[in-house]
């Protein structure tokens, strides 16, 4: 796994040990913590995976303190795969790190794939907790049974969440994650003709993460 030059390597102590997490920082005083996730570690993902790493960029363009933590047994990551209930717990305890160290900024959760299950999840502990996280931004994102995988119960998530979609996706069929959104009312953002990895479409995830983001700035400045 290469780090990208600029990018710094923070250690969190998760309860299976030392958690490893990516972080690039905007120029300037930033404006809110984004903690994103990445996809199936079995199945070779990490923090440097291209979608994880493209909604970091956007995300550090905004002025966003960006983290990438890799999942249990991934890089420096302590302990072994714990099919999404750790990983859960375990982004729970960066979150709350980062706000530690940034206790005045929101916070964007976002995920790809695996990891945006696992942020989902997050999303609903911190409502049960009584943090609601509007902001959370879901690429690819498998819900029900998915070929040769577990059956994905990801939870619902709050109205003003971002799901975004491939048309092809041949992972997570696109008719699946209608399912999910139906009883929700919630939008999904489909971009024609992606697959599950956004092959030569993350120009179009990208547009379409910085104007969630921008959206969630105009909002903000009208609430204040």
């Amino acid at each position: 796994m290469t780090i990208p030059s600029g990018t710094e390597q923070m250690q969190v102590q998760g309860e299976a040990g030392q958690i490893e997490v990516l972080v690039d920082r905007p120029e300037g005083q930033p404006r809110g913590i984004a903690l994103i996730a990445h996809p199936h570690p079995v199945q070779g993902g990490t923090a440097t995976h291209k979608v994880p790493v493209q909604l970091a960029k956007v995300l550090v363009s905004k002025g966003y303190v960006a983290a990438r933590p890799n999942f249990r047994g991934v890089g420096a990551s302590a302990g072994k795969h714990d099919h999404g209930d750790g990983e859960t717990r375990d982004m729970l305890t960066v979150l709350e790190a980062l706000r530690q160290q940034y206790p005045s900024l929101p916070f964007v959760l976002g995920g790809f794939s695996f990891g945006a299950y696992v942020m989902a999840r997050a999303a609903a502990q911190l409502k049960e907790q009584g943090t609601p996280c509007p902001h959370l931004i879901l690429t690819g994102m498998p819900w029900g049974k998915v070929h040769a995988h577990a059956d994905y119960q990801t939870p619902p998530v709050a109205a003003s969440a971002l799901v975004v979609h491939g048309e092809q996706d041949e992972r997570v069929a696109l008719s699946a994650i209608f399912e999910w959104a139906r009883p929700q009312e919630l939008p999904v953002v489909v971009v024609p003709g992606a697959n599950h990895f956004f092959t030569g479409k993350l120009g179009a995830l990208t547009r379409i993460v910085e104007a969630y983001l921008e959206r969630i700035e105009r909002e903000g400045a009208q609430g204040g």
